[in-house]
This record gives C-alpha cells, sequence and structure tokens, in this order.
C-alpha cells in the first residue's frame, strides 16, 4: 500500500563523535545522534538525506550503530533508526576544466557498503576526506559515471545561489556545458527559487524538483521538504519515486516563498543594498559596482528566450511553507509546548485544527501559521546573504 512520507535530502553533520569538525559552519550540536533524533521525535521527517557520510569517522560510527543493532540496514536501501530511514550521501565541490565556477552537488546512495567505496574513490581525489564540501579534483563526468556505477544518484545542489551553485557560478547558460545531462537523477533548487522559477529555465523541465533544508543547525532540519507517495522509506523506493514508477512519486514540494531566501534579490557586495538591475547595477548608496547577484535576476536572465511558460507535464504543487522559526513572536518556549502537545513540526504545520493551537499558542501566534498554510502571509525579502522575514502584519502577500 502507497502512503505519504515526508522527506528532507540535505542535512550536514556539524561535528563527529570525537567532536572534530566535519561541516566547519554547522553547528557543534549537529551530531549524527542529535540530527537522528531531532528529525524523527520532532521534525517528523521520515526520509533522511544525511550527505557528510563519506568522512571515514562518520562511516565508522554508522558500523557501529548497526552492529549494536541501533539501526538496521533495509533491503532496499537505507539505513532505519527508530522512524526515521537514513540515506547515506555526500556533497560534494566540483570545479573542473569545464565550469566557469565551483559547483555543489549531491551523491546519494543505497548503503554503508557503497557509501564506503565512494568514500575510498574521493580519497584519491581530495585534499581532506574528513570534511564536509570538499573539492574533488575529477572531472564532473567521472564522477557521474563513478555515481552511477555504484547505484548512487547524482544531484546538483541548491542550483541557482550565487555562489557554489549550478547556475549560479557553474554555467554561462546551460548545465551540458559540465554534466552528463543523462546521467542527472534531479535537481535541487535551493531556498531562494521555486518550482514556477525553475520551469522557466527549459533544460530543467527534464527532472524532478527536490526542496530540501540544507541545515546547518538542528532547527534548520525540515524547513525544506517534500512529500512522496511511497511504499515504504528506502533508497529504492525513493528512487523509483523520481522516475515516477508504479505509483510512486513527489506530491508536493514544500520550501520558503523565494522571497524569504538569503540570495533572492540582487545586492551590493560592499555595503548590502538592494539593487533594482533593471535601474542600473551601481549601488544607489555607496556607488560600488560589485553586486552578489539575485537568483531572481538570474533566472530571467537563463528563462528569457523561453517565455511565455508552456510545459505541459504535470508537476507536484510548490507549497510556499513558512517554517515555524519564521512565525514572528514564536519564542522557544511556546515552540516547546506546540511541540509537547502535537508531537512533530510537520503536524503542527500541516495537521493540527485550529481550535487545537489556541489551547496551546496565543492566537496571533495561531493567526500566522494558518495563514502561513494558506500561503497569505507577507514578506520583506532576502538578499547578500540574509534571510528575508515575515511581516507582522497581516496583509495579503
Amino acid at each position: 500500500m502507497l502512503n505519504t512520507y515526508y522527506a528532507d535530502l540535505h542535512v550536514h553533520i556539524g561535528r563527529s563523535r570525537s567532536g572534530k569538525p566535519v561541516k566547519i559552519t554547522g553547528a557543534k550540536t549537529l551530531t549524527l545522534p542529535n540530527i537522528l533524533d531531532m528529525a524523527s521525535d520532532v521534525k517528523g521527517i521520515n526520509l533522511l538525506g544525511i550527505i557528510d557520510c563519506h568522512v571515514p569517522e562518520v562511516i565508522q560510527e554508522l558500523e557501529e550503530m548497526l552492529e549494536s543493532g541501533v539501526m538496521a540496514e533495509h533491503e532496499e536501501g537505507g539505513l532505519w533508526y527508530e522512524k526515521v530511514c537514513l540515506l547515506p550521501g555526500s556533497e560534494i565541490e566540483i570545479y573542473d576544466e569545464r565550469c566557469q565556477g565551483p559547483i555543489h552537488v549531491l551523491v546519494i546512495f543505497p548503503s554503508i557498503e557503497k557509501m564506503k567505496a565512494f568514500s575510498f574513490y574521493m580519497a584519491d581525489r581530495m585534499k581532506n576526506i574528513t570534511l564536509s564540501s570538499q573539492r574533488i579534483y575529477e572531472s564532473a563526468h567521472n564522477l557521474q559515471r563513478k555515481t552511477r556505477e555504484l547505484g548512487g544518484l547524482f544531484i546538483p545542489a541548491h542550483v541557482f545561489t550565487p555562489h557554489k551553485s549550478l547556475y549560479g557560478k557553474g554555467v554561462k547558460t546551460s548545465l551540458s556545458e559540465v554534466f552528463l545531462p543523462d546521467m542527472i537523477d534531479a535537481v535541487e533548487l535551493g531556498l531562494s527559487s521555486d518550482t514556477t522559477m525553475a520551469l522557466s529555465v527549459e533544460e530543467l523541465r527534464a527532472y524532478p524538483f527536490l526542496s530540501n533544508s540544507d541545515a546547518h543547525s538542528l532547527e534548520k532540519i525540515g524547513r525544506e521538504y517534500q512529500t512522496i507517495v511511497m511504499e515504504k522509506p528506502t533508497f529504492l523506493e525513493f528512487k523509483m519515486a523520481l522516475r515516477q514508477e508504479q505509483g510512486r512519486r513527489v506530491t508536493a514540494n514544500y520550501g520558503l516563498n523565494p522571497r524569504l531566501g538569503k540570495y533572492y534579490e540582487t545586492t551590493c557586495a560592499n555595503c548590502s543594498a538592494m539593487i533594482v538591475e533593471e535601474e542600473g547595477t551601481s549601488c544607489p548608496q555607496c556607488g560600488s559596482s560589485k553586486t552578489i547577484r539575485g537568483v531572481k535576476n538570474r533566472i530571467n536572465e537563463l528563462g528569457a528566450a523561453a517565455r511565455p511558460l508552456s510545459y505541459a507535464k504535470e508537476r507536484p504543487p510548490y507549497i510556499h511553507q513558512v517554517p515555524l522559526e519564521f512565525i514572528p513572536a514564536l519564542g522557544p518556549k511556546t515552540l516547546q509546548k506546540l511541540r509537547n502537545h502535537f508531537g512533530t513540526d510537520m503536524a503542527i504545520l500541516h495537521e493540527v485544527e485550529e481550535k487545537d493551537l489556541m489551547e496551546a499558542a496565543p492566537e496571533p501566534i495561531v493567526h500566522h501559521i494558518l495563514r502561513a498554510r494558506e500561503g497569505k502571509l507577507s514578506f520583506h525579502s532576502g538578499g547578500g546573504g540574509k534571510y528575508g522575514k515575515v511581516a507582522s502584519d497581516k496583509s495579503t502577500n
């Protein structure tokens, strides 16, 4: 029987078991056990991609959890822990002779053995295998081929962000400048774009879209995610969903309104002032001509030739979900009270009725949660590395 599951496939490890940094910019509390408990018990995520599993100490910890029975490997791929299935993966930086700039990609594998084999492969092509998101000294094509050889999935990450992404820095106009198009399994949109924006880039219409958190702290897990119809949350079922086989499919993407993302608007690299590119690229405040290109403007540039948008293939809806941490006036104590009452963030965001929410939180907070469900909140746009904000007024977007 097919069921709906929540999936977040881009979560970092901040520190190893011994306290060594893995993702240097990740929180120290972002350890493997803490991530699993947060995803399973607090966030309500069913399918979890941890993308620093190439690190030898992380591999060792996973193997010990399997040996002790705390975790179990499923025959269809994935490592089961309580209510969540972990998919082992890695985030890698590519910067070969075809690239205009560095590109981050995700690779996800079905088992710890496949992950180990991939880690050994990378160790000869990387300066520091103990850290996350490191540059691999190998061509993008060969990396794609190796991923496919080991039965993994290859997914360009946060493809529009200005730094270290496919369209932000990596290529001039087309992914085929760097990648083998038929060896891409899906595309991760990133926090400053959504399905409608991405579909204006014609070549992306061939791929399923993923919306993941890119979590660098425990609370960021599940800030973007998707619902997937599968028989069970395993690697094989996820792979079938990407290919829309036997009824498996991504049914909805949930993500920040792009205006909440850190790189939606173009900003001045010197003073961070917003820049309206239609009026010129010199900063109106300090006069600098150096900018951080906004995702909105980059997509407009890439998609100009493809408009008007006409795309027949049915797409899952992209729902502008506002994470609880963005809700105005919702502090840690009230958030914990909501979690104590209703279990997980997924339940609070999607399932709990208004009358029940009112028993655990003040009316203004409940009002914002309900308006977030309906997509009726107002926003102040983000850019230049700063998140946007939910407006405290009650006007419609």
